[in-house]
């Protein structure tokens, strides 16, 4: 079978002297036409799963902070792909580890040893605090990951009877889209149509730390938590309980884990989400900015005594560890301390949060966040969040919503203040247009 052309250019029918009247026009009107937006979200939807409703934008470049669509339009981006994009769009210094490593060797397979993976587990060992790291792509298989080794210590090391384990999580948690995943996710929607799920997973609700307490059996092998829930709303948790509940674990001799996908390496104000109550967790999962806004790079990293649990053969992954995205990792730990970002990001966080306070509007409930982390909960009785977010991409400026309640604010943490003061203004202007437009629905 002859390959369909992915393009809709138009050939004209050469003349006499072996030319093509009309070849340059046509082609010029036929890709103008197929590279409109339109066309493009056209084409997503025609030969894409219809897994996401994203904002109706086109983008096709990215420089730091911010995008431009296919019609060169600018764009500030103020959610950096959930975290993904901490660094900025094509951080030029993490661009060019990923080219100069791409000319030399991207991917071995964990067959063979490599020269990018050792330097990689020692760097994050250190950072972290803990002594050992297992290497994966996307967020949910690193998960998945720490999901294993806390079984699997709960019966080797605890001594949980075969198949009884417990895994605590929180009621409003995101952790990833897997069966697994989604089988102990509180939202509805997750899990409609997916079951039959695995069992030995328990919720209780974030923030409550004598929940936790209560909850835990002589069958428990660990909990499970994000140190502020972020799909679930940017949910802050109260002062010390994160070191509420790693005193629990330890009396009770339960492993935990944190979740710090979102919250890592920078984006709450600490390198660690969890250091804001000074705690050691016995292991922490990584993603999102690890892969420096380039490639999906995971980690679970955790304790000697939790480690010891894997032999070869018992998990594994192609493309995990491999030195394409070591070297890319490398170097966005190396953004990451260079350019002080943590500090930053506390620094610019408590600002920007003040700021966004300060804007005295009757369709905000609630400001909250730590660092550059912050969501600006609505007033679902007259806005929806989804609103809200069409307003400011129509002034210019990138967010999302979750579950239509709460606008996500996470800029790159390398932002320039100038342009969040203008972010600010802008949302500000946002309010005060809806205020109007909502008042009969109060």
């Amino acid at each position: 079978m002859t390959p369909r052309r992915s393009d809709t250019t138009a050939v004209a029918a050469p003349v006499a002297d072996g030319t093509s009247i009309g070849t340059s026009v046509a082609t010029s009107v036929a890709t103008s036409v197929a590279n409109t937006p339109a066309a493009f979200i056209e084409r997503e939807k025609t030969f894409g799963a219809r897994n996401y409703d994203p904002l109706p934008v086109v983008l096709a470049h990215g420089e730091g902070a911010w995008v431009t669509d296919v019609g060169g339009r600018r764009y500030l981006d103020l959610m950096s792909a959930y975290s993904a994009v901490s660094f900025g769009h094509a951080h030029p210094s993490i661009l060019e580890a990923l080219v100069a490593q791409a000319r030399e060797l991207a991917v071995t397979s964990r067959a063979f040893h490599n020269d990018k993976l050792p330097l990689l587990l020692e760097r994050i060992t250190r950072l972290t605090g803990l002594a050992r790291a297992l290497p994966s792509n996307g967020g949910a298989e690193a998960v998945e990951t720490a999901l294993k080794a806390m079984r699997k210590w709960g019966y080797k090391v605890k001594g949980i009877a075969a198949d009884r384990a417990e895994i605590i999580v929180c009621a409003n948690n995101f952790h990833g889209r897997t069966i697994t995943i989604v089988g102990f996710s509180s939202e509805p929607q997750y899990r409609e149509g997916f079951g039959p799920f695995a069992p030995g997973f328990k919720a209780i609700p974030f923030g409550d730390a004598a929940a936790l307490e209560a909850a835990i059996t002589p069958h428990t092998a660990a909990f499970l938590v994000e140190p502020i829930q972020g799909e679930g709303g940017i949910v802050v948790p109260p002062a010390g309980y994160l070191a509420d509940c790693a005193r629990i674990c330890r009396d009770r001799r339960v492993l935990l884990i944190c979740d710090e996908i979102q919250t890592g390496l920078g984006r709450t104000g600490y390198f660690l989400g969890c250091e804001h109550d000074g705690v050691a967790p016995d292991g922490v999962i990584l993603g999102k900015a690890l892969g420096g806004g380039l490639l999906p790079v995971s980690m679970f990293v955790a304790t000697d005594d939790v480690m010891q649990v894997f032999t070869p053969g018992d998990h594994g992954n192609t493309f995990g560890g491999n030195p394409l995205a070591s070297a890319v990792a490398l170097t966005a730990l190396d953004v990451l301390e260079d350019e002080g970002l943590c500090a930053r990001s506390a620094r610019m966080g408590a600002w920007l949060l003040a700021e966004l306070r300060a804007i005295h509007t009757p369709l905000v409930t609630d400001v909250r966040g730590r660092g550059l982390f912050i969501g600006i909960e609505v007033d679902t009785r007259r806005v929806t969040a989804r609103k809200v977010v069409d307003r400011l991409l129509a002034r210019g400026i990138l967010s999302k919503d979750t579950h239509g309640t709460v606008v996500r604010i996470a800029p790159p943490l390398n932002i320039a203040r100038e342009d969040l003061a203008w972010a600010v203004g802008e949302i500000a202007a946002v309010f005060r247009d809806l205020e109007p437009e909502t008042k009969q629905s109060a």
